[in-house]
C-alpha cells in the first residue's frame, strides 16, 4: 500500500507560502517606491541603459545651470545698458531744448546726474563683483566719481576693466563666450561728457560759447549712444543664443527622464493587480495549509 505522509506535504506548502509572501512583499515595495527594483542589479540588462541615461541627464542639468547663470548676467547687462540709454536720451532731449530756447535752468544738475547714472550702471555688481570689469574684480571699472573728476582726466585712464571674456559650456562641445567691459559701453561717451564739463557750469541762460559746446556735445553724444545700442544689440543676440541652448538642454532632460522612467518606474496599475492576485494566492495557501494541518487519522479510526 502506498503511504502519503502529511509532513513533507506541509513543508512543500510552507515553501510555496514563503514564495508567495516574498512576491507579495516585492509588489508592495514597488507600490511604495514606484520603482521596479530597489537596486540596479534588479534591473538586469537594462541597468547599463539607465546608468548611461542618468549620466547624460546630469550633464544636461549642468548645462541648464550654466545657461541660467549666464542668462542672469546677460539680463543684468541689458538692464544697466538700458538705464544708460534712457538717461542719455533724456539728456539729449534736454540739451536740444536748452539749445533751442537758450534757457538752461537745472541743466548743470541734469548733466551731472546723467554722468552719475552712467557711472552707477557701469559699476553695477552681481554677488558683490562688478559685472563690467572683466577679470578685474578688485576695483570698480569706472574711476572718476564725479563729472568734475572726469573733466581733467585722460580718457584712457577713465576705465580699469580688461578685455577678458568669460566662457560657459552649455551643450555638447558648445562653449559660449560672454562679457561686456565698461569701456566697451562708455569709452565713446567720454568726449561728450568732457565737452559738457568744460563748458559748465551752466547758469540760467546759455552763452554763445556754451551753445557751441552743446552742439559739439550732441554730435559726440549721438556717436556714444549709437555705440551703446550696438553693444546692447549684441548682448541681446547672446541672450537669444543662451536661451536657445537652455531650452535645448531642458528638452533633452525631459527626453532622458522619460527614458529612465521607462526602465525604472513601475506600472502602478499592474502592481496593484499583482498585489490583489498574490494576496488571493497567499490566502488560498494559508487555507490549504490550515486544512492539511488539521487532518488527523484518529478522526477516521473511531
Amino acid at each position: 500500500m502506498t503511504r502519503v505522509a502529511t509532513i513533507p506535504l506541509q513543508r512543500t506548502l510552507s515553501s510555496a507560502m514563503q514564495r508567495s509572501q516574498q512576491n507579495l512583499a516585492a509588489s508592495q515595495l514597488q507600490l511604495t517606491t514606484t520603482k521596479k527594483a530597489h537596486d540596479y542589479a534588479g534591473l538586469g540588462i537594462d541597468a547599463v541603459r539607465t546608468l548611461s541615461a542618468r549620466s547624460m541627464l546630469e550633464q544636461q542639468k549642468s548645462y541648464q545651470s550654466v545657461a541660467s547663470r549666464v542668462s542672469t548676467t546677460l539680463s543684468l547687462y541689458d538692464a544697466n545698458i538700458n538705464q544708460i540709454d534712457d538717461s542719455l536720451s533724456h539728456l539729449r532731449t534736454e540739451l536740444m531744448t536748452a539749445l533751442g530756447t537758450g534757457d538752461s535752468p537745472g541743466l548743470q544738475g541734469l548733466v551731472e546726474g546723467s554722468f552719475a547714472d552712467v557711472r552707477s550702471a557701469l559699476n553695477a555688481t552681481e554677488a558683490g563683483l562688478p559685472i563690467f570689469a572683466g577679470s578685474q574684480t578688485n576695483d570698480l571699472p569706472v574711476v572718476p566719481a564725479t563729472l568734475a573728476d572726469l573733466a581733467a582726466m585722460d580718457p584712457a585712464d577713465m576705465f580699469v576693466n580688461d578685455k577678458v571674456l568669460q566662457s560657459g559650456r552649455m551643450g555638447d562641445g558648445v562653449d559660449v563666450e560672454y562679457g561686456i567691459g565698461a569701456s566697451d559701453v562708455g569709452a565713446k561717451l567720454v568726449p561728450a561728457f568732457q565737452t559738457l564739463a568744460a563748458a559748465g557750469p551752466f547758469g540760467e541762460r546759455l552763452t554763445d560759447a556754451q551753445k557751441d559746446a552743446i552742439r559739439k556735445a550732441l554730435d559726440e553724444l549721438d556717436v556714444g549712444l549709437t555705440n551703446v545700442r550696438a553693444v546692447n544689440a549684441e548682448n541681446g543676440r547672446k541672450q537669444k543664443q543662451v536661451e536657445m541652448l537652455e531650452t535645448r538642454a531642458k528638452d533633452r532632460e525631459i527626453l532622458l527622464t522619460d527614458v529612465i522612467g521607462s526602465v525604472e518606474d513601475a506600472d502602478l496599475g499592474q502592481v496593484a493587480l499583482d498585489i490583489s492576485q498574490r494576496q488571493t494566492i497567499l490566502e488560498a495557501s494559508y487555507s490549504v495549509f490550515s486544512q492539511l494541518s488539521s487532518l488527523s487519522l484518529t478522526r477516521f479510526l473511531d
